[in-house]
């Protein structure tokens, strides 16, 4: 959906969470993190209980390196979906770019366990870093 359908679509309905959420999706795709994160922020005031904003706010506080906010997000889409693969497997990338990497060989574990693959070259990246294979 284009940014412009999705400000209408609020414009309509100012409750419509959803529509906060894809288009802080839309932002993120651009770039505009802040501005995706405010989308996000708004969404979850509507429904505190979206995955779906935690996840994608997660993701936007990686990309601007604010690694424990993005965490804590990750933490809270475990917390409603505990076989959500891709929350474990982006909260142990962050835990890698921090240097925990024996939290980040859990989360990758875990979402492993759940039926995600981690990408072979984070593996790679991740055995160098941390000097073991698992």
């Amino acid at each position: 959906m284009a940014i412009s359908d999705l400000n209408r679509a609020i414009e309509i309905n100012p409750r419509y969470y959803e529509a906060y959420n894809y288009r802080g999706l839309a932002y993120y795709n651009k770039g505009e993190y802040n501005r995706a994160i405010l989308d996000y922020n708004k969404a979850i005031e509507l429904n505190p209980r979206s995955s779906s904003a935690y996840y994608y706010r997660g993701l936007a506080y990686y990309d601007k390196g604010e690694y424990d906010r993005a965490i804590l997000d990750y933490n809270k889409v475990i917390e409603f979906n505990p076989k959500y693969a891709y929350a474990y497997n982006d909260r142990g990338v962050v835990y890698y770019h921090k240097g925990e990497y024996d939290k980040a060989w859990e989360d990758v574990n875990k979402a492993d366990s759940l039926g995600y693959k981690a990408p072979p070259e984070f593996l790679k990246d991740l055995r160098e870093a941390s000097g073991r294979d698992e």
